[in-house]
């Protein structure tokens, strides 16, 4: 219990790479010491950092936004072309990686020109519902295949960074510092960030100390999410500890100072899982999210972490085993919210240090790359699609890596000014100076025009024609149809649909696979709402799942996705 021995992961052996897993970055050396960062401590095997209060929380606050961001790091450099496969250049794949390419009939197609895997079905009804888009080519120049620098970069948005030198902070770290200089002085109700994993990741960091909560693992999490202590002081654990007296004080003093593991432990005890989750380490850091936000914690920014993508050999089972866990995950964890009708607050996304190469090496497996893409989940999308320009398969540089098409930093921004509502000109601030270029990914805080969305097909999204028959409703008023799924006390499955014209409304209900179950209602509606209740709109037996209600307003038609216990 008392070893603080940490033996690196050694990979596969390339250029460089086993080097970079035995050498710590002097960041991390100085963290597991329990040097950096305010509070930051390493008790047993456990690395621990005491959220500082967070001028973000404020910030967000002060913004007047309930939105919440979670961060979904995939450690090691996530293969992108074997997470969105690009089916208009199918040929050059497969022939780039003859015993790993994915066969055509396990792409689960979602456009004429691009899919994913089969395995990563659990995500086509948050397709269908207008949850998942799929960001090509993210990158930057110069990109660096150094699992250290590359993480660095992407957390502190410095493009010098080096193995060596390189700003120190990460972009949210910045601006927390910057909006809240006496945070010490003035902290939070809750937490401002919460971080599972990555204890040497930069993005929280500020000058003086990390911005996050941040448990090493979910055991430790879910530990303090149950019991509201960070530490556990029963004295046999420390009977076989030469130091155990003072640890265990140590851990006792630690858990009267964090103040945070209790307001967590209330908004455990609050919120409640309504859908089961698996039984990996991934699930249950988006299940113990879940509890916290259904809670209301209050937390705006949260930071997971799912490792064992750096993928140098026997890649087809281990990335099948990993993505097929993500794609069940987030499509549970958004069920999960949607019960208390807060799917549409929570924005997710991907990120990772670096993506593969497009050809295949000589282990079954894939080595490090540049460019990659970025997922993101959640109803305020506002819509499915796959984003910008997908990289060229047959013009690789010479060591066969896909070229950039979106620069990272253009995404943060996004999500930031967007989402997050903070002020455009700190945005660019706290991104080095890097002008503001927003992304359509259909949210918009700010009210700055944005380009419009590219599809897949490279076309940008179609003008409406003009509507010139004055009996029929406008575009805008078609838009402005309210529905959503909501669930009583009873747990019975209701939609709220309110209609801001008179029109007839037809809403079928299907399940995950497309089939038509049945009707739900088809008649005239007159301007103002109903709640309708499905089990008594369809008599027949629903089994318990989830399914996919469709509403059809002349030409128009929305869909959501819905529970049924």
């Amino acid at each position: 219990m008392c070893d603080i021995n940490h033996t690196p992961h050694k990979g596969i052996h390339h250029d460089g790479h086993d080097m970079e897993h035995k050498v710590w970055s002097r960041r991390s050396f100085l963290q597991a010491l329990g040097i950096a960062g305010s509070g930051s401590m390493m008790l047993g095997s456990n690395f621990l950092t005491a959220s500082a209060p967070s001028p973000l929380t404020a910030a967000i606050a002060a913004a007047e936004t309930d939105n919440i961001l979670i961060l979904i790091r995939l450690s090691g450099g996530n293969d992108g072309l074997s997470t969105v496969i690009p089916i208009d250049q199918y040929d050059l794949y497969a022939n780039a990686r003859p015993n790993i390419y994915i066969p055509e009939s396990k792409v689960l197609k979602l456009t004429d020109e691009y899919g994913v895997p089969s395995y990563m079905q659990a995500l086509q009804p948050m397709w269908s519902d207008g949850q998942f888009k799929a960001v090509h080519g993210v990158g930057y120049q110069g990109q660096s295949l150094s699992h250290f620098t590359g993480s660095d970069i992407f957390a502190n948005t410095d493009l010098t960074t080096t193995a060596f030198t390189g700003e120190n902070t990460g972009y949210m770290g910045r601006h927390f510092e910057n909006i809240y200089p006496d945070y010490l002085m003035n902290p939070p109700e809750a937490p401002a960030a919460i971080q599972i994993g990555n204890f040497g990741n930069l993005i929280f960091q500020g000058e003086e100390t990390n911005y996050a909560f941040v448990a090493s693992n979910i055991d430790q999490l879910e530990e303090i999410a149950a019991t509201g202590q960070q530490y556990n002081l029963d004295p046999a654990l420390f009977d076989d500890c030469m130091y155990g007296d003072q640890l265990q004080f140590l851990r006792g003093v630690a858990n009267i100072t964090y103040e945070y593991a209790g307001k967590i432990h209330e908004a455990y005890m609050r919120g409640q899982n309504q859908v089961e989750y698996q039984n990996n380490g991934f699930a249950r850091q988006l299940a113990l999210l879940a509890r916290l936000i259904k809670g209301n914690l209050g937390t705006k920014v949260y930071m997971i972490s799912m490792g064992g993508f750096d993928t140098h050999g026997n890649q087809p089972l281990a990335h099948e085993r990993l993505m097929s866990n993500l794609a069940v995950a987030i499509d549970n964890f958004y069920d999960d919210v949607a019960f208390t009708q807060q799917d549409d607050k929570v924005l997710s996304m991907t990120f990772s240090e670096f993506g593969r190469r497009i050809f295949e090496n000589g282990s079954n497996g894939t080595d490090h790359g540049k460019a990659a893409p970025t997922l993101f989940f959640g109803s305020g999308l506002n819509g499915s699609a796959f984003v910008g320009e997908h990289p060229t398969l047959d013009n690789p540089d010479g060591r066969g890596n896909l070229e950039y098409t979106m620069d990272f930093r253009d995404l943060y921004a996004t999500v930031m000014a967007e989402w997050l509502c903070i002020p455009i000109p700190l945005v660019e601030q706290h991104l080095l100076d890097h002008p503001y270029a927003p992304v359509n990914l259909g949210f918009n805080c700010s009210g700055v025009d944005f380009p419009p969305i590219v599809y897949s097909d490279g076309m940008p999204t179609p003008p409406t024609p003009p509507n010139t028959d004055p009996t029929m409703p406008t575009p805008e008023l078609l838009d402005a149809i309210v529905h959503k799924p909501f669930y009583p006390t009873d747990s019975t499955p209701h939609i709220y649909l309110e209609m801001p014209f008179s029109a007839h409304v037809d809403i079928q209900l299907f399940n995950i696979l497309g089939q038509r179950v049945g009707t739900i209602f088809n008649e005239m509606m007159m301007e103002g709402s109903v709640e309708l209740n499905i089990r008594e709109r369809i008599p027949s037996h629903l089994s318990t799942g989830k399914y996919i209600y469709r509403i059809q307003v002349q030409e128009q038609k929305m869909s959501k996705s819905v529970m049924v216990a």
